[in-house]
């Protein structure tokens, strides 16, 4: 899931316009024009293919996830597993595709990405460092990642236009799309698209994705499970305002006192690092496969002795607790390291949670071997005994049915 514009992907929904059966009912209030589900993702397609994209806007974003896990132990800071549970907060500045500001606060600190055309800056108050980000071309003749292409392969679906290209994909030959009631989101009427899987072993019995009546600029992206009437998962606006952002929110300065680094990407020659990335990625499909398809697709990881203790202890072997504490890899400089210094999740922490989990873990068995089985409102996990990690947003009888085809 990613930082970035609000942009839903033209091909993404251009490719759902042939998706049936189709369900057309705007009604209710606030009164919004008749639009059918085609009409609106086409509508939501053109939203985003202007010269400078979707229109100028800001706001903030919130994200919560009620996923109906087990008691996990209480972490601090700001690693990725605290979004798990709770609610939280994004803002975002969005001028064009090149002006572009995105914050994330926590109770102690903020981490800021801003992008004012050839200038790029990532803060992060924690560890008081400001990296500017200087774009180039390399030595192999390929040219540099403009400044919105850049925040296209940051992390995480933080802000629900991001979300909906992802959700909007699953539509097709395994969903059913419908137009709901229209509604209010952040203040502002809403057409609200129903995507629900035919698959009765799926889990999820619908997601709900809320477009501006004005603009089609999607404002939230509701997950709901089957037999929950709450979202277990739902990122929205609570404010949104479709005006030009002031120029200041774009500008930075570093802090007196602040560590100052550069990092440049596009420099030199890369083809030793894009060589090791395509060895990584082939490991990784070698020990991944994918049974079933669609909404009832459950991914068998094969894990391995590394694997299984690094699940448990949250430390990898040859990685000292201190490093993983530290997060190494977040570094600066021209030789492919990364933007930050932050420290990445806790060791400790990450074990402790998964701990949590293995514990609340039932056990299970049957003609596939035998193994540990996590449910929650949206997802059911299985670690075999024989070394396999099954995930899929299916019922448990899908997941052993799973763990059956070797």
């Amino acid at each position: 899931m990613r930082w970035g514009v609000p942009i839903a992907a033209a091909a993404v929904i251009g490719g759902a316009l042939g998706a049936g059966p189709v369900i057309a009912a705007v009604s209710g209030e606030p009164a919004l024009p008749e639009r059918t589900a085609q009409q609106l993702l086409a509508d939501a397609a053109a939203a985003s293919r202007g010269k400078d994209g979707p229109p100028p806007m800001s706001g903030t974003v919130q994200q919560t996830a009620s996923l109906g896990l087990p008691a996990l132990p209480q972490t601090g800071g700001e690693s990725p597993l605290t979004l798990l549970s709770g609610s939280h907060e994004i803002k975002v500045w969005y001028g064009s595709r090149d002006r572009l500001r995105v914050a994330m606060p926590t109770q102690m600190n903020e981490t800021d990405l801003i992008v004012n055309g050839g200038q790029t800056w990532y803060w992060d108050s924690a560890a008081n460092t400001a990296t500017r980000v200087k774009l180039e071309a390399g030595q192999d003749g390929r040219t540099a990642p403009r400044p919105h292409d850049m925040t296209a392969s940051t992390p995480a679906a933080t802000t629900p236009q991001a979300m909906a290209e992802q959700l909007l994909a699953k539509v097709g030959e395994y969903s059913v799309v419908s137009v709901a009631n229209t509604d209010k989101v952040a203040g502002r009427p809403v057409y609200q698209l129903v995507v629900a899987p035919k698959d009765e072993a799926s889990l999820v019995k619908e997601v709900r994705l809320s477009l501006d009546g004005e603009t089609y600029v999607p404002l939230q992206v509701q997950v709901f499970a089957k037999g929950s009437p709450e979202p277990a998962f739902q990122l929205g606006f609570t404010q949104v305002t479709f005006s030009p952002p002031a120029d200041e929110n774009f500008t930075f300065t570093p802090p007196a006192g602040a560590k100052v680094k550069e990092t440049t990407f596009g420099a030199g020659d890369r083809t030793a690092e894009r060589e090791k990335a395509e060895e990584a990625r082939k490991a990784a499909s070698d020990r991944l496969d994918v049974v079933g398809k669609g909404w009832t697709s459950v991914a068998v990881v094969k894990l391995s002795a590394d694997d299984l203790k690094a699940l448990q202890t949250g430390v990898r072997p040859g990685q000292d607790a201190q490093d993983a504490q530290d997060g190494e890899g977040a570094q600066d400089g021209q030789d492919g390291q990364g933007l930050q210094d932050r420290k990445g999740p806790d060791a400790a922490e990450v074990g402790a949670i998964a701990d949590g989990l293995l514990k609340a873990a039932k056990p299970v068995s049957g003609t596939w071997g035998s193994g540990r089985l996590i449910t929650t409102k949206l997802v059911t996990a299985l670690v075999t005994d024989d070394g396999r990690l099954l995930v899929g947003a299916v019922t448990p009888e899908e997941i052993t049915k799973a763990a059956g085809i070797k």
